[in-house]
Parts: structure tokens; sequence; C-alpha cells
């Protein structure tokens, strides 16, 4: 089931469901594969500029039952080559760290909507070579910016369509 897709939309008895469905930026899209369960959905980040436009990248989200004490559990399942997401799927985004010390992790206060946005954001404003999980990605763009992004745009076709 896709976000708003008509009257089955799991949004009904989930307010915070709701607000992300309202909230969603437009290169996003969400999906429950099981409309039953609300604690697990999928993410596809479609960017519009930068070196990751025109892929199609899907993350897979996992609300634990202790929510909102600590943040969900985020895998990105589309092989990448990006500095912040391994070609395994794990993600560097500070709002998903149970404990920060720069104080910009995860928080009671924090919701899926502010999860969504900031995956969108590791495609465009967050997107971060000085603090990198994937150190050979980063390095890669360091040595050579062009060569980089012809890596980038080889992943995009081969596994992000």
């Amino acid at each position: 089931m896709v976000l708003g897709a008509g009257p089955a939309s799991p949004v009904s008895g989930c307010p915070e469901v709701a607000e992300l469905e309202a909230n969603l930026p437009c290169t996003c899209k969400v999906y429950f594969p099981d409309p039953n369960k609300l604690h697990c959905f999928q993410l596809t980040v479609t960017p519009d500029e930068g070196y990751y436009q025109g892929g199609k990248f899907q993350f897979e989200t996992e609300v634990p039952d202790a929510y909102n004490m600590v943040p969900p559990k985020v895998k990105c399942l589309t092989r990448i080559w990006h500095p912040n997401i391994t070609e395994t799927g794990e993600i560097c985004l500070s709002l998903l760290r149970e404990h920060s010390i720069d104080g910009t992790g995860w928080a009671p206060t924090r919701t899926l909507k502010d999860v969504v946005w900031g995956l969108n954001s590791l495609f465009t404003d967050l997107l971060n070579f000085d603090d990198p999980l994937n150190i050979e990605a980063a390095e890669h763009h360091l040595r050579d910016k062009e060569d980089f992004r012809n890596k980038v745009e080889d992943y995009i076709k081969r596994y992000a369509r």
C-alpha cells in the first residue's frame, strides 16, 4: 500500500503516519508492504538534483517497540556509491543515532517525518564528504570528482532504476 492510496490508507489510526503523509518531500514516496504493520515501511527517494539525480533509492524502516525513546532502524536496500551510505546499506545520519556527541542525534521529540526528511537530505544538503561512513567513496570524491560522478551514474544505471 502506498501512502495516500485511497480509502484503505493506513493513516486513519495513526496520527504520526498521517503527519508523515501530509509532509512528504516531493522526492519521496512511502510504502507499507503490510497495512497492518505500520512499524515497517519502505521509503523511495528519487533525488531531483545533484549527483544522485535520476536514481531511485529504496530504504527499509523498522520502528522498534521502544520508539520514540529510540530511533527507527533504517537500511538502504539500493546499492549506492555514497560517502554516508555503505554499499551494504548502513547509513550515517546523526538523527538515527541513539547517542550523539553533537546533540543532533535521536530525541523523543523527533518523528518519522524527521527521519524521512533526513534521508532525503543525504542526497543534497546533508551529503557529507568530511565525516564519511564509506571512506573509499569520500576519498574517491576528493581525488577525482569527475570519476566519482561517473561511478555514481554507473551505480544508478545498474542498481537504482
